[in-house]
């Protein structure tokens, strides 16, 4: 069998794992393999054709890198329950270290715990969300944003 062949299946197989996972997870070694075929019309030496191989993956990876981390990286989107984090409110009802209570914010009611006693009425700073109960701080005096 012709050595380019082997090149030309090398590169099939890399291209359809590389459409089956979306990751770029094979598209270095898919360049790789397209320099090789190109490099296995010129030459019949299957040594420089792997090496071929190797070093073109391995500068396609180089120089690439920074522009698929972009392509990667997502932007983290804040839902709409993510968005209330940083955010102040009032407490409704009394929250203690070991009793749930309620605060108010963004115009909704929401299950609230704490650290510490905080008093209904007072001004908290939602610290999280942890499954469907905020975490809150009191603001105290002068601390406000």
């Amino acid at each position: 069998m012709n050595i380019s062949i082997i090149w030309i299946i090398i590169f099939i197989l890399l291209t359809i794992i590389e459409l089956a996972t979306i990751n770029l997870v094979s598209i270095w070694f898919i360049i790789g393999a397209i320099a090789s075929f190109i490099t296995s019309l010129i030459t019949t030496n299957i040594t420089i054709q792997i090496a071929t191989f190797i070093i073109v993956s391995f500068i396609s990876l180089i120089s690439t890198r920074k522009i698929t981390k972009k392509i990667k990286t997502k932007k983290i989107i804040p839902t709409n329950l993510d968005r209330i984090i940083g955010m102040n409110g009032i407490v409704t009802e009394t929250i203690d270290k070991y009793i749930e209570g309620e605060v108010k914010v963004d115009g909704k009611l929401w299950t609230a715990k704490s650290k510490e006693k905080i008093n209904k009425g007072s001004k908290v700073e939602i610290l999280s969300i942890e499954g469907v109960k905020l975490s809150v701080k009191e603001i105290k005096e002068g601390e406000e944003k």
